[in-house]
């Protein structure tokens, strides 16, 4: 039994648990927000909002810490660059878990977990995303005309 114990072991030993939590952390910092399972969220939220309250400190030996926790160094200049300074005038409370419903597959219970504050850059990534996309379908769509005017024999270049 397991009563009155404390932490997630996540069905996994202590090295790839480890690795797991540092890898879901980076990936927050970096992308400010990542679908996971609620366990892994909730296993993650204290250790993303110990490495911003180091961004806040700022001191050498604050970068340091993080970056020996931290995969990249990417990582940790976004961290004291970005994220900190956004958390500046706040005590806490940096992230919020947002429950998504069961995945498909396992029915495991899925959720965003996501810097708060950070909407405005999420948004950014979105609208360039639907703009490379609106691009690539309006090419695609040119070479489907061109192909389909090749295929009835006609000439591509003439004006219809």
């Amino acid at each position: 039994m397991r009563h009155r114990k404390g932490g997630f072991k996540l069905g996994r030993n202590t090295s790839h648990r480890r690795a797991l939590l540092r890898n879901l952390v980076t990936s927050i910092i970096i992308n400010d927000r990542v679908h996971t399972t609620v366990t892994k969220a909730k296993a993650a939220r204290p250790l993303v909002e110990r490495m911003i309250t180091l961004g806040k400190n700022g001191s050498v030996h604050a970068r340091r810490q993080a970056l020996a926790y931290l995969l990249t160094a990417e990582s940790v200049d976004r961290l004291f660059g970005t994220v900190a300074p956004r958390y500046a005038d706040r005590n806490g409370g940096y992230s919020r878990i947002v429950r998504t419903g069961p995945r498909k597959g396992d029915s495991g219970e899925m959720a965003f977990i996501e810097l708060l504050g950070a909407e405005k850059e999420l948004n950014e990534k979105a609208e360039k995303r639907a703009e490379a996309r609106a691009k690539r379908r309006e090419e695609l769509q040119k070479q489907l005309d061109e192909h389909s005017a090749v295929a009835e024999g006609g000439d591509p270049n003439a004006q219809p």
